[in-house]
């Protein structure tokens, strides 16, 4: 017994140890680091073991901070250039292929070695990117957090404002910063805020973030408070065509709008990993999709590129929203006046057939609706797929595990092989889904998959994600993106 304390508390130590390793690569290199797709960047020591712990459920493998400390150390001497660099990934590849680590390092990450430069670092540090919260409701918290814990390295994106209707109270900042404080899904704000009355402004882990109250879109001027050139993050779903969106575009500072919402008209909808590259300098209106789009077309594109998809239906079991009512009372919409937290409510979704605009293939092959169920966060797509060759549980999980660890899609698509995990062990996973193994049913070309998201976390990610390629901010990945 006193051997697991032991090495439990060895264990600690060495975390503890990468603590200051991770954060100088991050804040003065802009090197984000991870293990296996999980952040080890402003984690606690617990954070960082349960991160390497993680890597038993996909590898063959244990990986502990033994073997990643080692890299750390090597890493922080090399004067590194930007870049995104999966630690756990290298530490198993390297235990695999032996060797000096030196120089396997400079094998793998080569790119980046001896790219720092000081002043380039302050250049860019200077020449961030300003992006304006247009709402402020459950996506734009969430999008203010991640932008926040973003600010201090690793991505030059700056949050500098949010805007809003008044709100009527005469403590209307207090309340607005105690929404981003404390939330009863995601839990409290990692930092601290304070609220800046006389210059109307939240102050968020030292983010200065101008708070302004506008009746409408094309009735600010971003400029007068310094704010130049702005991605406009519109997150009220009440603009959604060009014409309406377009209106971000006639205030002073604005030089491109993303809406939080799928688009209408011509307007591309983007799912990043899968259409990103349809972004272009001349795109001044995007659109982000929907969560549930954004959770299910990866798994069905890297399904239809390895089985062919011949049609199926999408059925989305999702926590219930701000749209409908607490108790009965009446609503526009079919059956959401019933009390969403006590009821399972059938409704529409357009999410299979909104895949076609991101996914052309699939056109007119995938049906679709939702059930909203009584949980806050937290949803679930289930997709019943004919394919056109036959598929196996084992050959399908293998596969999606594979592109879940090693290709182009790892951002989006996650993948969980345990039996007792349930919705609220999703809460604040940045993947648009992951795929759940102990429910994949199989017959002959026939194919069932369960694909958890976080509706808020995993979605907001993704609109991050968007965001840093409007902006320019894209980062090299390593070890190199490679289906094994």
């Amino acid at each position: 017994m006193n051997q697991h304390l032991s090495n439990w508390t060895e264990r600690e130590s060495t975390a503890e140890a990468m603590i200051p390793l991770i954060g100088r690569l991050y804040r003065k290199n802009n090197v984000v680091t991870s293990v296996y797709g999980r952040s080890v960047i402003n984690q606690s020591v617990i954070d960082i073991i349960r991160a390497h712990r993680f890597v038993r459920q996909v590898e063959d493998s244990e990986l502990s901070v033994h073997d990643t400390l080692p890299i750390l150390q090597i890493m922080d001497s090399m004067k590194l250039g930007r870049g995104h660099v999966d630690i756990g990934k290298l530490a198993v590849k390297f235990k695999e292929t032996g060797g000096d680590l030196e120089d396997f390092l400079h094998q793998e990450i080569g790119p980046i070695v001896g790219q720092y430069d000081a002043q380039s670092a302050e250049d860019a540090e200077n020449g961030t990117k300003d992006v304006v919260l247009y709402g402020f409701g459950r996506i734009g918290r969430l999008l203010a957090r991640i932008l926040i814990e973003k600010a201090g390295g690793g991505n030059n994106l700056r949050l500098r404002a949010i805007v809003v209707r008044q709100g009527g109270a005469d403590n209307d900042l207090e309340k607005r910063a105690s929404l981003l404080r404390r939330d009863s899904v995601h839990g409290p704000f990692n930092g601290t805020i304070t609220v800046d009355e006389e210059n109307s402004a939240l102050i968020a882990n030292g983010n200065f973030i101008k708070v302004i109250y506008s009746p409408g879109p094309d009735q600010v001027d971003y400029t007068q408070y310094g704010i130049n050139k702005a991605i406009v993050i519109d997150n009220t779903g009440i603009w959604r065509d060009e014409a309406g969106l377009g209106l971000h575009l006639k205030s002073k500072g604005v030089s491109r709008v993303l809406l939080t919402a799928p688009g209408k008209g011509d307007i591309k909808n983007i799912v990043h990993g899968i259409n990103n590259d349809w972004i272009t300098e001349d795109d001044r209106i995007l659109s982000a999709a929907s969560c549930t789009t954004n959770a299910i077309t990866p798994v069905l594109k890297a399904i239809q590129d390895e089985y062919g998809i011949e049609d199926g239906h999408v059925e989305t079991v999702h926590s219930y929203t701000n749209d409908q009512n607490l108790i009965d009372n009446y609503h526009k919409g079919s059956r959401r006046g019933r009390s969403a937290p006590l009821n399972m409510v059938i409704t529409e979704t357009g999410a299979a057939k909104a895949v076609a605009k991101a996914l052309p293939e699939l056109k007119g092959k995938l049906s679709g609706n939702a059930i909203r169920v009584p949980t806050p966060n937290v949803s679930m797509a289930i997709l019943n797929l004919n394919l056109g060759k036959d598929v196996t549980v084992e050959g399908v999980n293998d596969y999606l595990r594979d592109m879940a660890l090693h290709s182009e899609l790892q951002k989006q698509i996650d993948f969980v092989n345990s039996p007792e995990v349930v919705s609220t062990d999703f809460v604040g996973s940045r993947h648009a889904g992951i795929v759940d193994a102990q429910a994949t049913i199989t017959s002959g070309k026939r194919l069932i998959l369960y694909v958890w998201y976080d509706n808020e976390a995993g979605y907001s990610a993704q609109v991050v994600r968007v965001v840093n390629q409007m902006a320019g901010v894209e980062y090299p990945i390593f070890p190199k993106r490679v289906r094994g």
